[in-house]
């Protein structure tokens, strides 16, 4: 018999789309992974690709090439498009472990020419010097409530400390700033990335999407380069702003920021019968008559024999996905960057405006700054207004972290696990904490049989850091 075998088609020796190929190959030749290979060029892979995955639409195959792609200096404003795509991943400069270069920003090129431009940089040159000169007495009051460790040096306490400060300054950057991403995608996925770039209404992003696709084609020349703007997308922007606008009127931002709009009352007997469905022989409706046929601490007992074991890293069992919640939510531009990363959920943002009020971080206060913060984010939103009537799109760019946006989100009982227990940590930005301790509010509340194992710290703490 053959003995089983294991082993790496390294991307150091053969070319993504050569690798492609080979996996493809593999439904229809008796040879193994490796003499595919052997027999394969580029030209021929290429070949493959064009009749297979481009003539005849076999896209599945161009999962198996995959690519890293550096992205450097472009605005955080752009970055929301390259990290719309569910099935890549992501690693971005982080705004809370990091200061800011105030020079580092972009100009949209829509401004060239315009008016405008010149505002449009003194404003954002002011949220700069803002955020800079708010650094310092931050940092004073965190270092009164963090001294320095015995025999430790100023750059070890300040990199220790630092997110404590920067958490309530990076409030005042906009999303014009510059930041670095990588991704990792495969070939298909990254085809869909190019096309929603190249239709996007924003021409950096447009430009962005260009660059990517010449640097892709330099590894997978073939299955990407037919990747080009998409009508369906524009076309359906323009449609629906026009009638969104005509259909309803602007809501001004509520008091209640977590608002769950849908949920299954019966979800968690069903999850309990899943489970049971899972490790038994029996029909899902026997499942469900067997639960509900239970009282509320035989409930329990399976609940607790399905999550009570659940240790710190593990991931809980997948049939919590058969209970889904909607919510619709209200968190400022900084916490939704996070919240963003959470791509096993479906998440509907709208268009980032400077129309939703902000909180101010309470350190801020305490450090005697808020009277600075306001009049800069006020400044801010002045200026917003006015390329707002020339373009909602560009005056974006201006938007600090601190102005509210609203979400609208789907997700499953087992995602909800995983944010709210890594976005409610104490090490979590507080923001987010804020939501996330609420968005697990409303699910104990409706399902405290199986909400009840989430893991979180004894006290909260976010009250102290905002005031709204």
């Amino acid at each position: 018999m053959p003995k089983e075998k294991i082993y790496l088609l390294s991307p150091k020796k053969l070319s993504p789309e050569v690798i492609a190929v080979t996996f493809a190959k593999t439904s229809r030749s008796p040879l193994s992974f490796q003499e595919i290979a052997d027999e394969l060029s580029d030209e021929s892979s290429a070949e493959f690709h064009e009749k297979w995955v481009v003539g005849y639409g076999h896209a599945s195959v161009a999962e198996h090439a995959v690519l890293h792609i550096a992205i450097e200096n472009v605005s955080r404003m752009a970055i929301e498009c390259i990290q719309l795509n569910r099935l890549a991943s992501y690693t971005e400069k982080s705004t809370r472990y990091q200061k800011w270069d105030s020079k580092a920003f972009v100009v949209p090129p829509e401004l060239d020419g315009h008016p405008l431009k010149g505002e449009y940089k003194k404003t954002v040159k002011m949220l700069f010097k803002t955020y800079a000169d708010s650094l310092e007495p931050a940092r004073a009051i965190i270092q009164e409530r963090l001294p320095r460790k015995e025999g430790e040096s100023d750059e070890f306490w300040d990199r220790r400390i630092r997110a404590k400060y920067i958490d309530a300054c990076r409030f005042l950057l906009p999303a014009a700033a510059h930041a670095n991403v990588g991704m990792t995608a495969n070939a298909r996925v990254l085809e869909s990335a190019i096309r929603k770039m190249l239709s996007h209404p924003l021409a950096e992003v447009r430009q962005i999407g260009e660059k990517i696709k010449i640097a892709a084609q330099g590894e997978v020349p073939t299955l990407v380069k037919y990747a080009d703007s998409v009508s369906y997308l524009n076309e359906t922007e323009k449609e629906f702003t026009a009638l969104s606008k005509s259909c309803c009127a602007p809501m001004p931002a509520r008091e209640k920021n977590v608002q769950l709009l849908d949920y299954d009352p019966t979800a968690e007997n069903k999850i309990l019968a899943a489970v049971l469905y899972r490790f038994g022989e029996m029909s899902f409706d026997q499942a469900l008559h067997y639960v509900e046929s239970l009282n509320e601490e035989e409930r329990a007992e399976i609940a607790e024999k399905m999550l009570g074991n659940l240790g710190k890293f593990d991931i809980p069992l997948r049939e919590l996905e058969y209970s889904t919640y909607a919510f619709d939510l209200l968190m400022d531009q900084g916490a939704y960057y996070e919240f963003k990363r959470h791509r096993m959920m479906t998440q509907t943002p709208q268009p980032l405006t400077a129309n939703l009020a902000y909180p101010t971080p309470s350190l801020l206060t305490e450090a005697g700054f808020e009277s600075r913060y306001v009049a800069a984010m006020d400044a801010a939103a002045e200026t917003y207004q006015k390329i707002a009537a020339f373009n909602p799109h560009v005056a974006a760019y201006l938007v600090p972290n601190g102005f509210n946006r609203r979400v609208l989100t789907t997700f499953n009982l087992r995602e909800a696990y995983h944010f709210c227990q890594l976005r409610a940590a104490k090490n979590a930005h507080f923001s987010i904490r804020h939501i996330a301790r609420k968005v697990y509010a409303e699910i104990e509340k409706h399902h405290p049989l199986l909400a009840k194992y989430m893991r979180f710290p004894e006290e909260e703490t976010w009250q102290k850091h905002l005031s709204f």
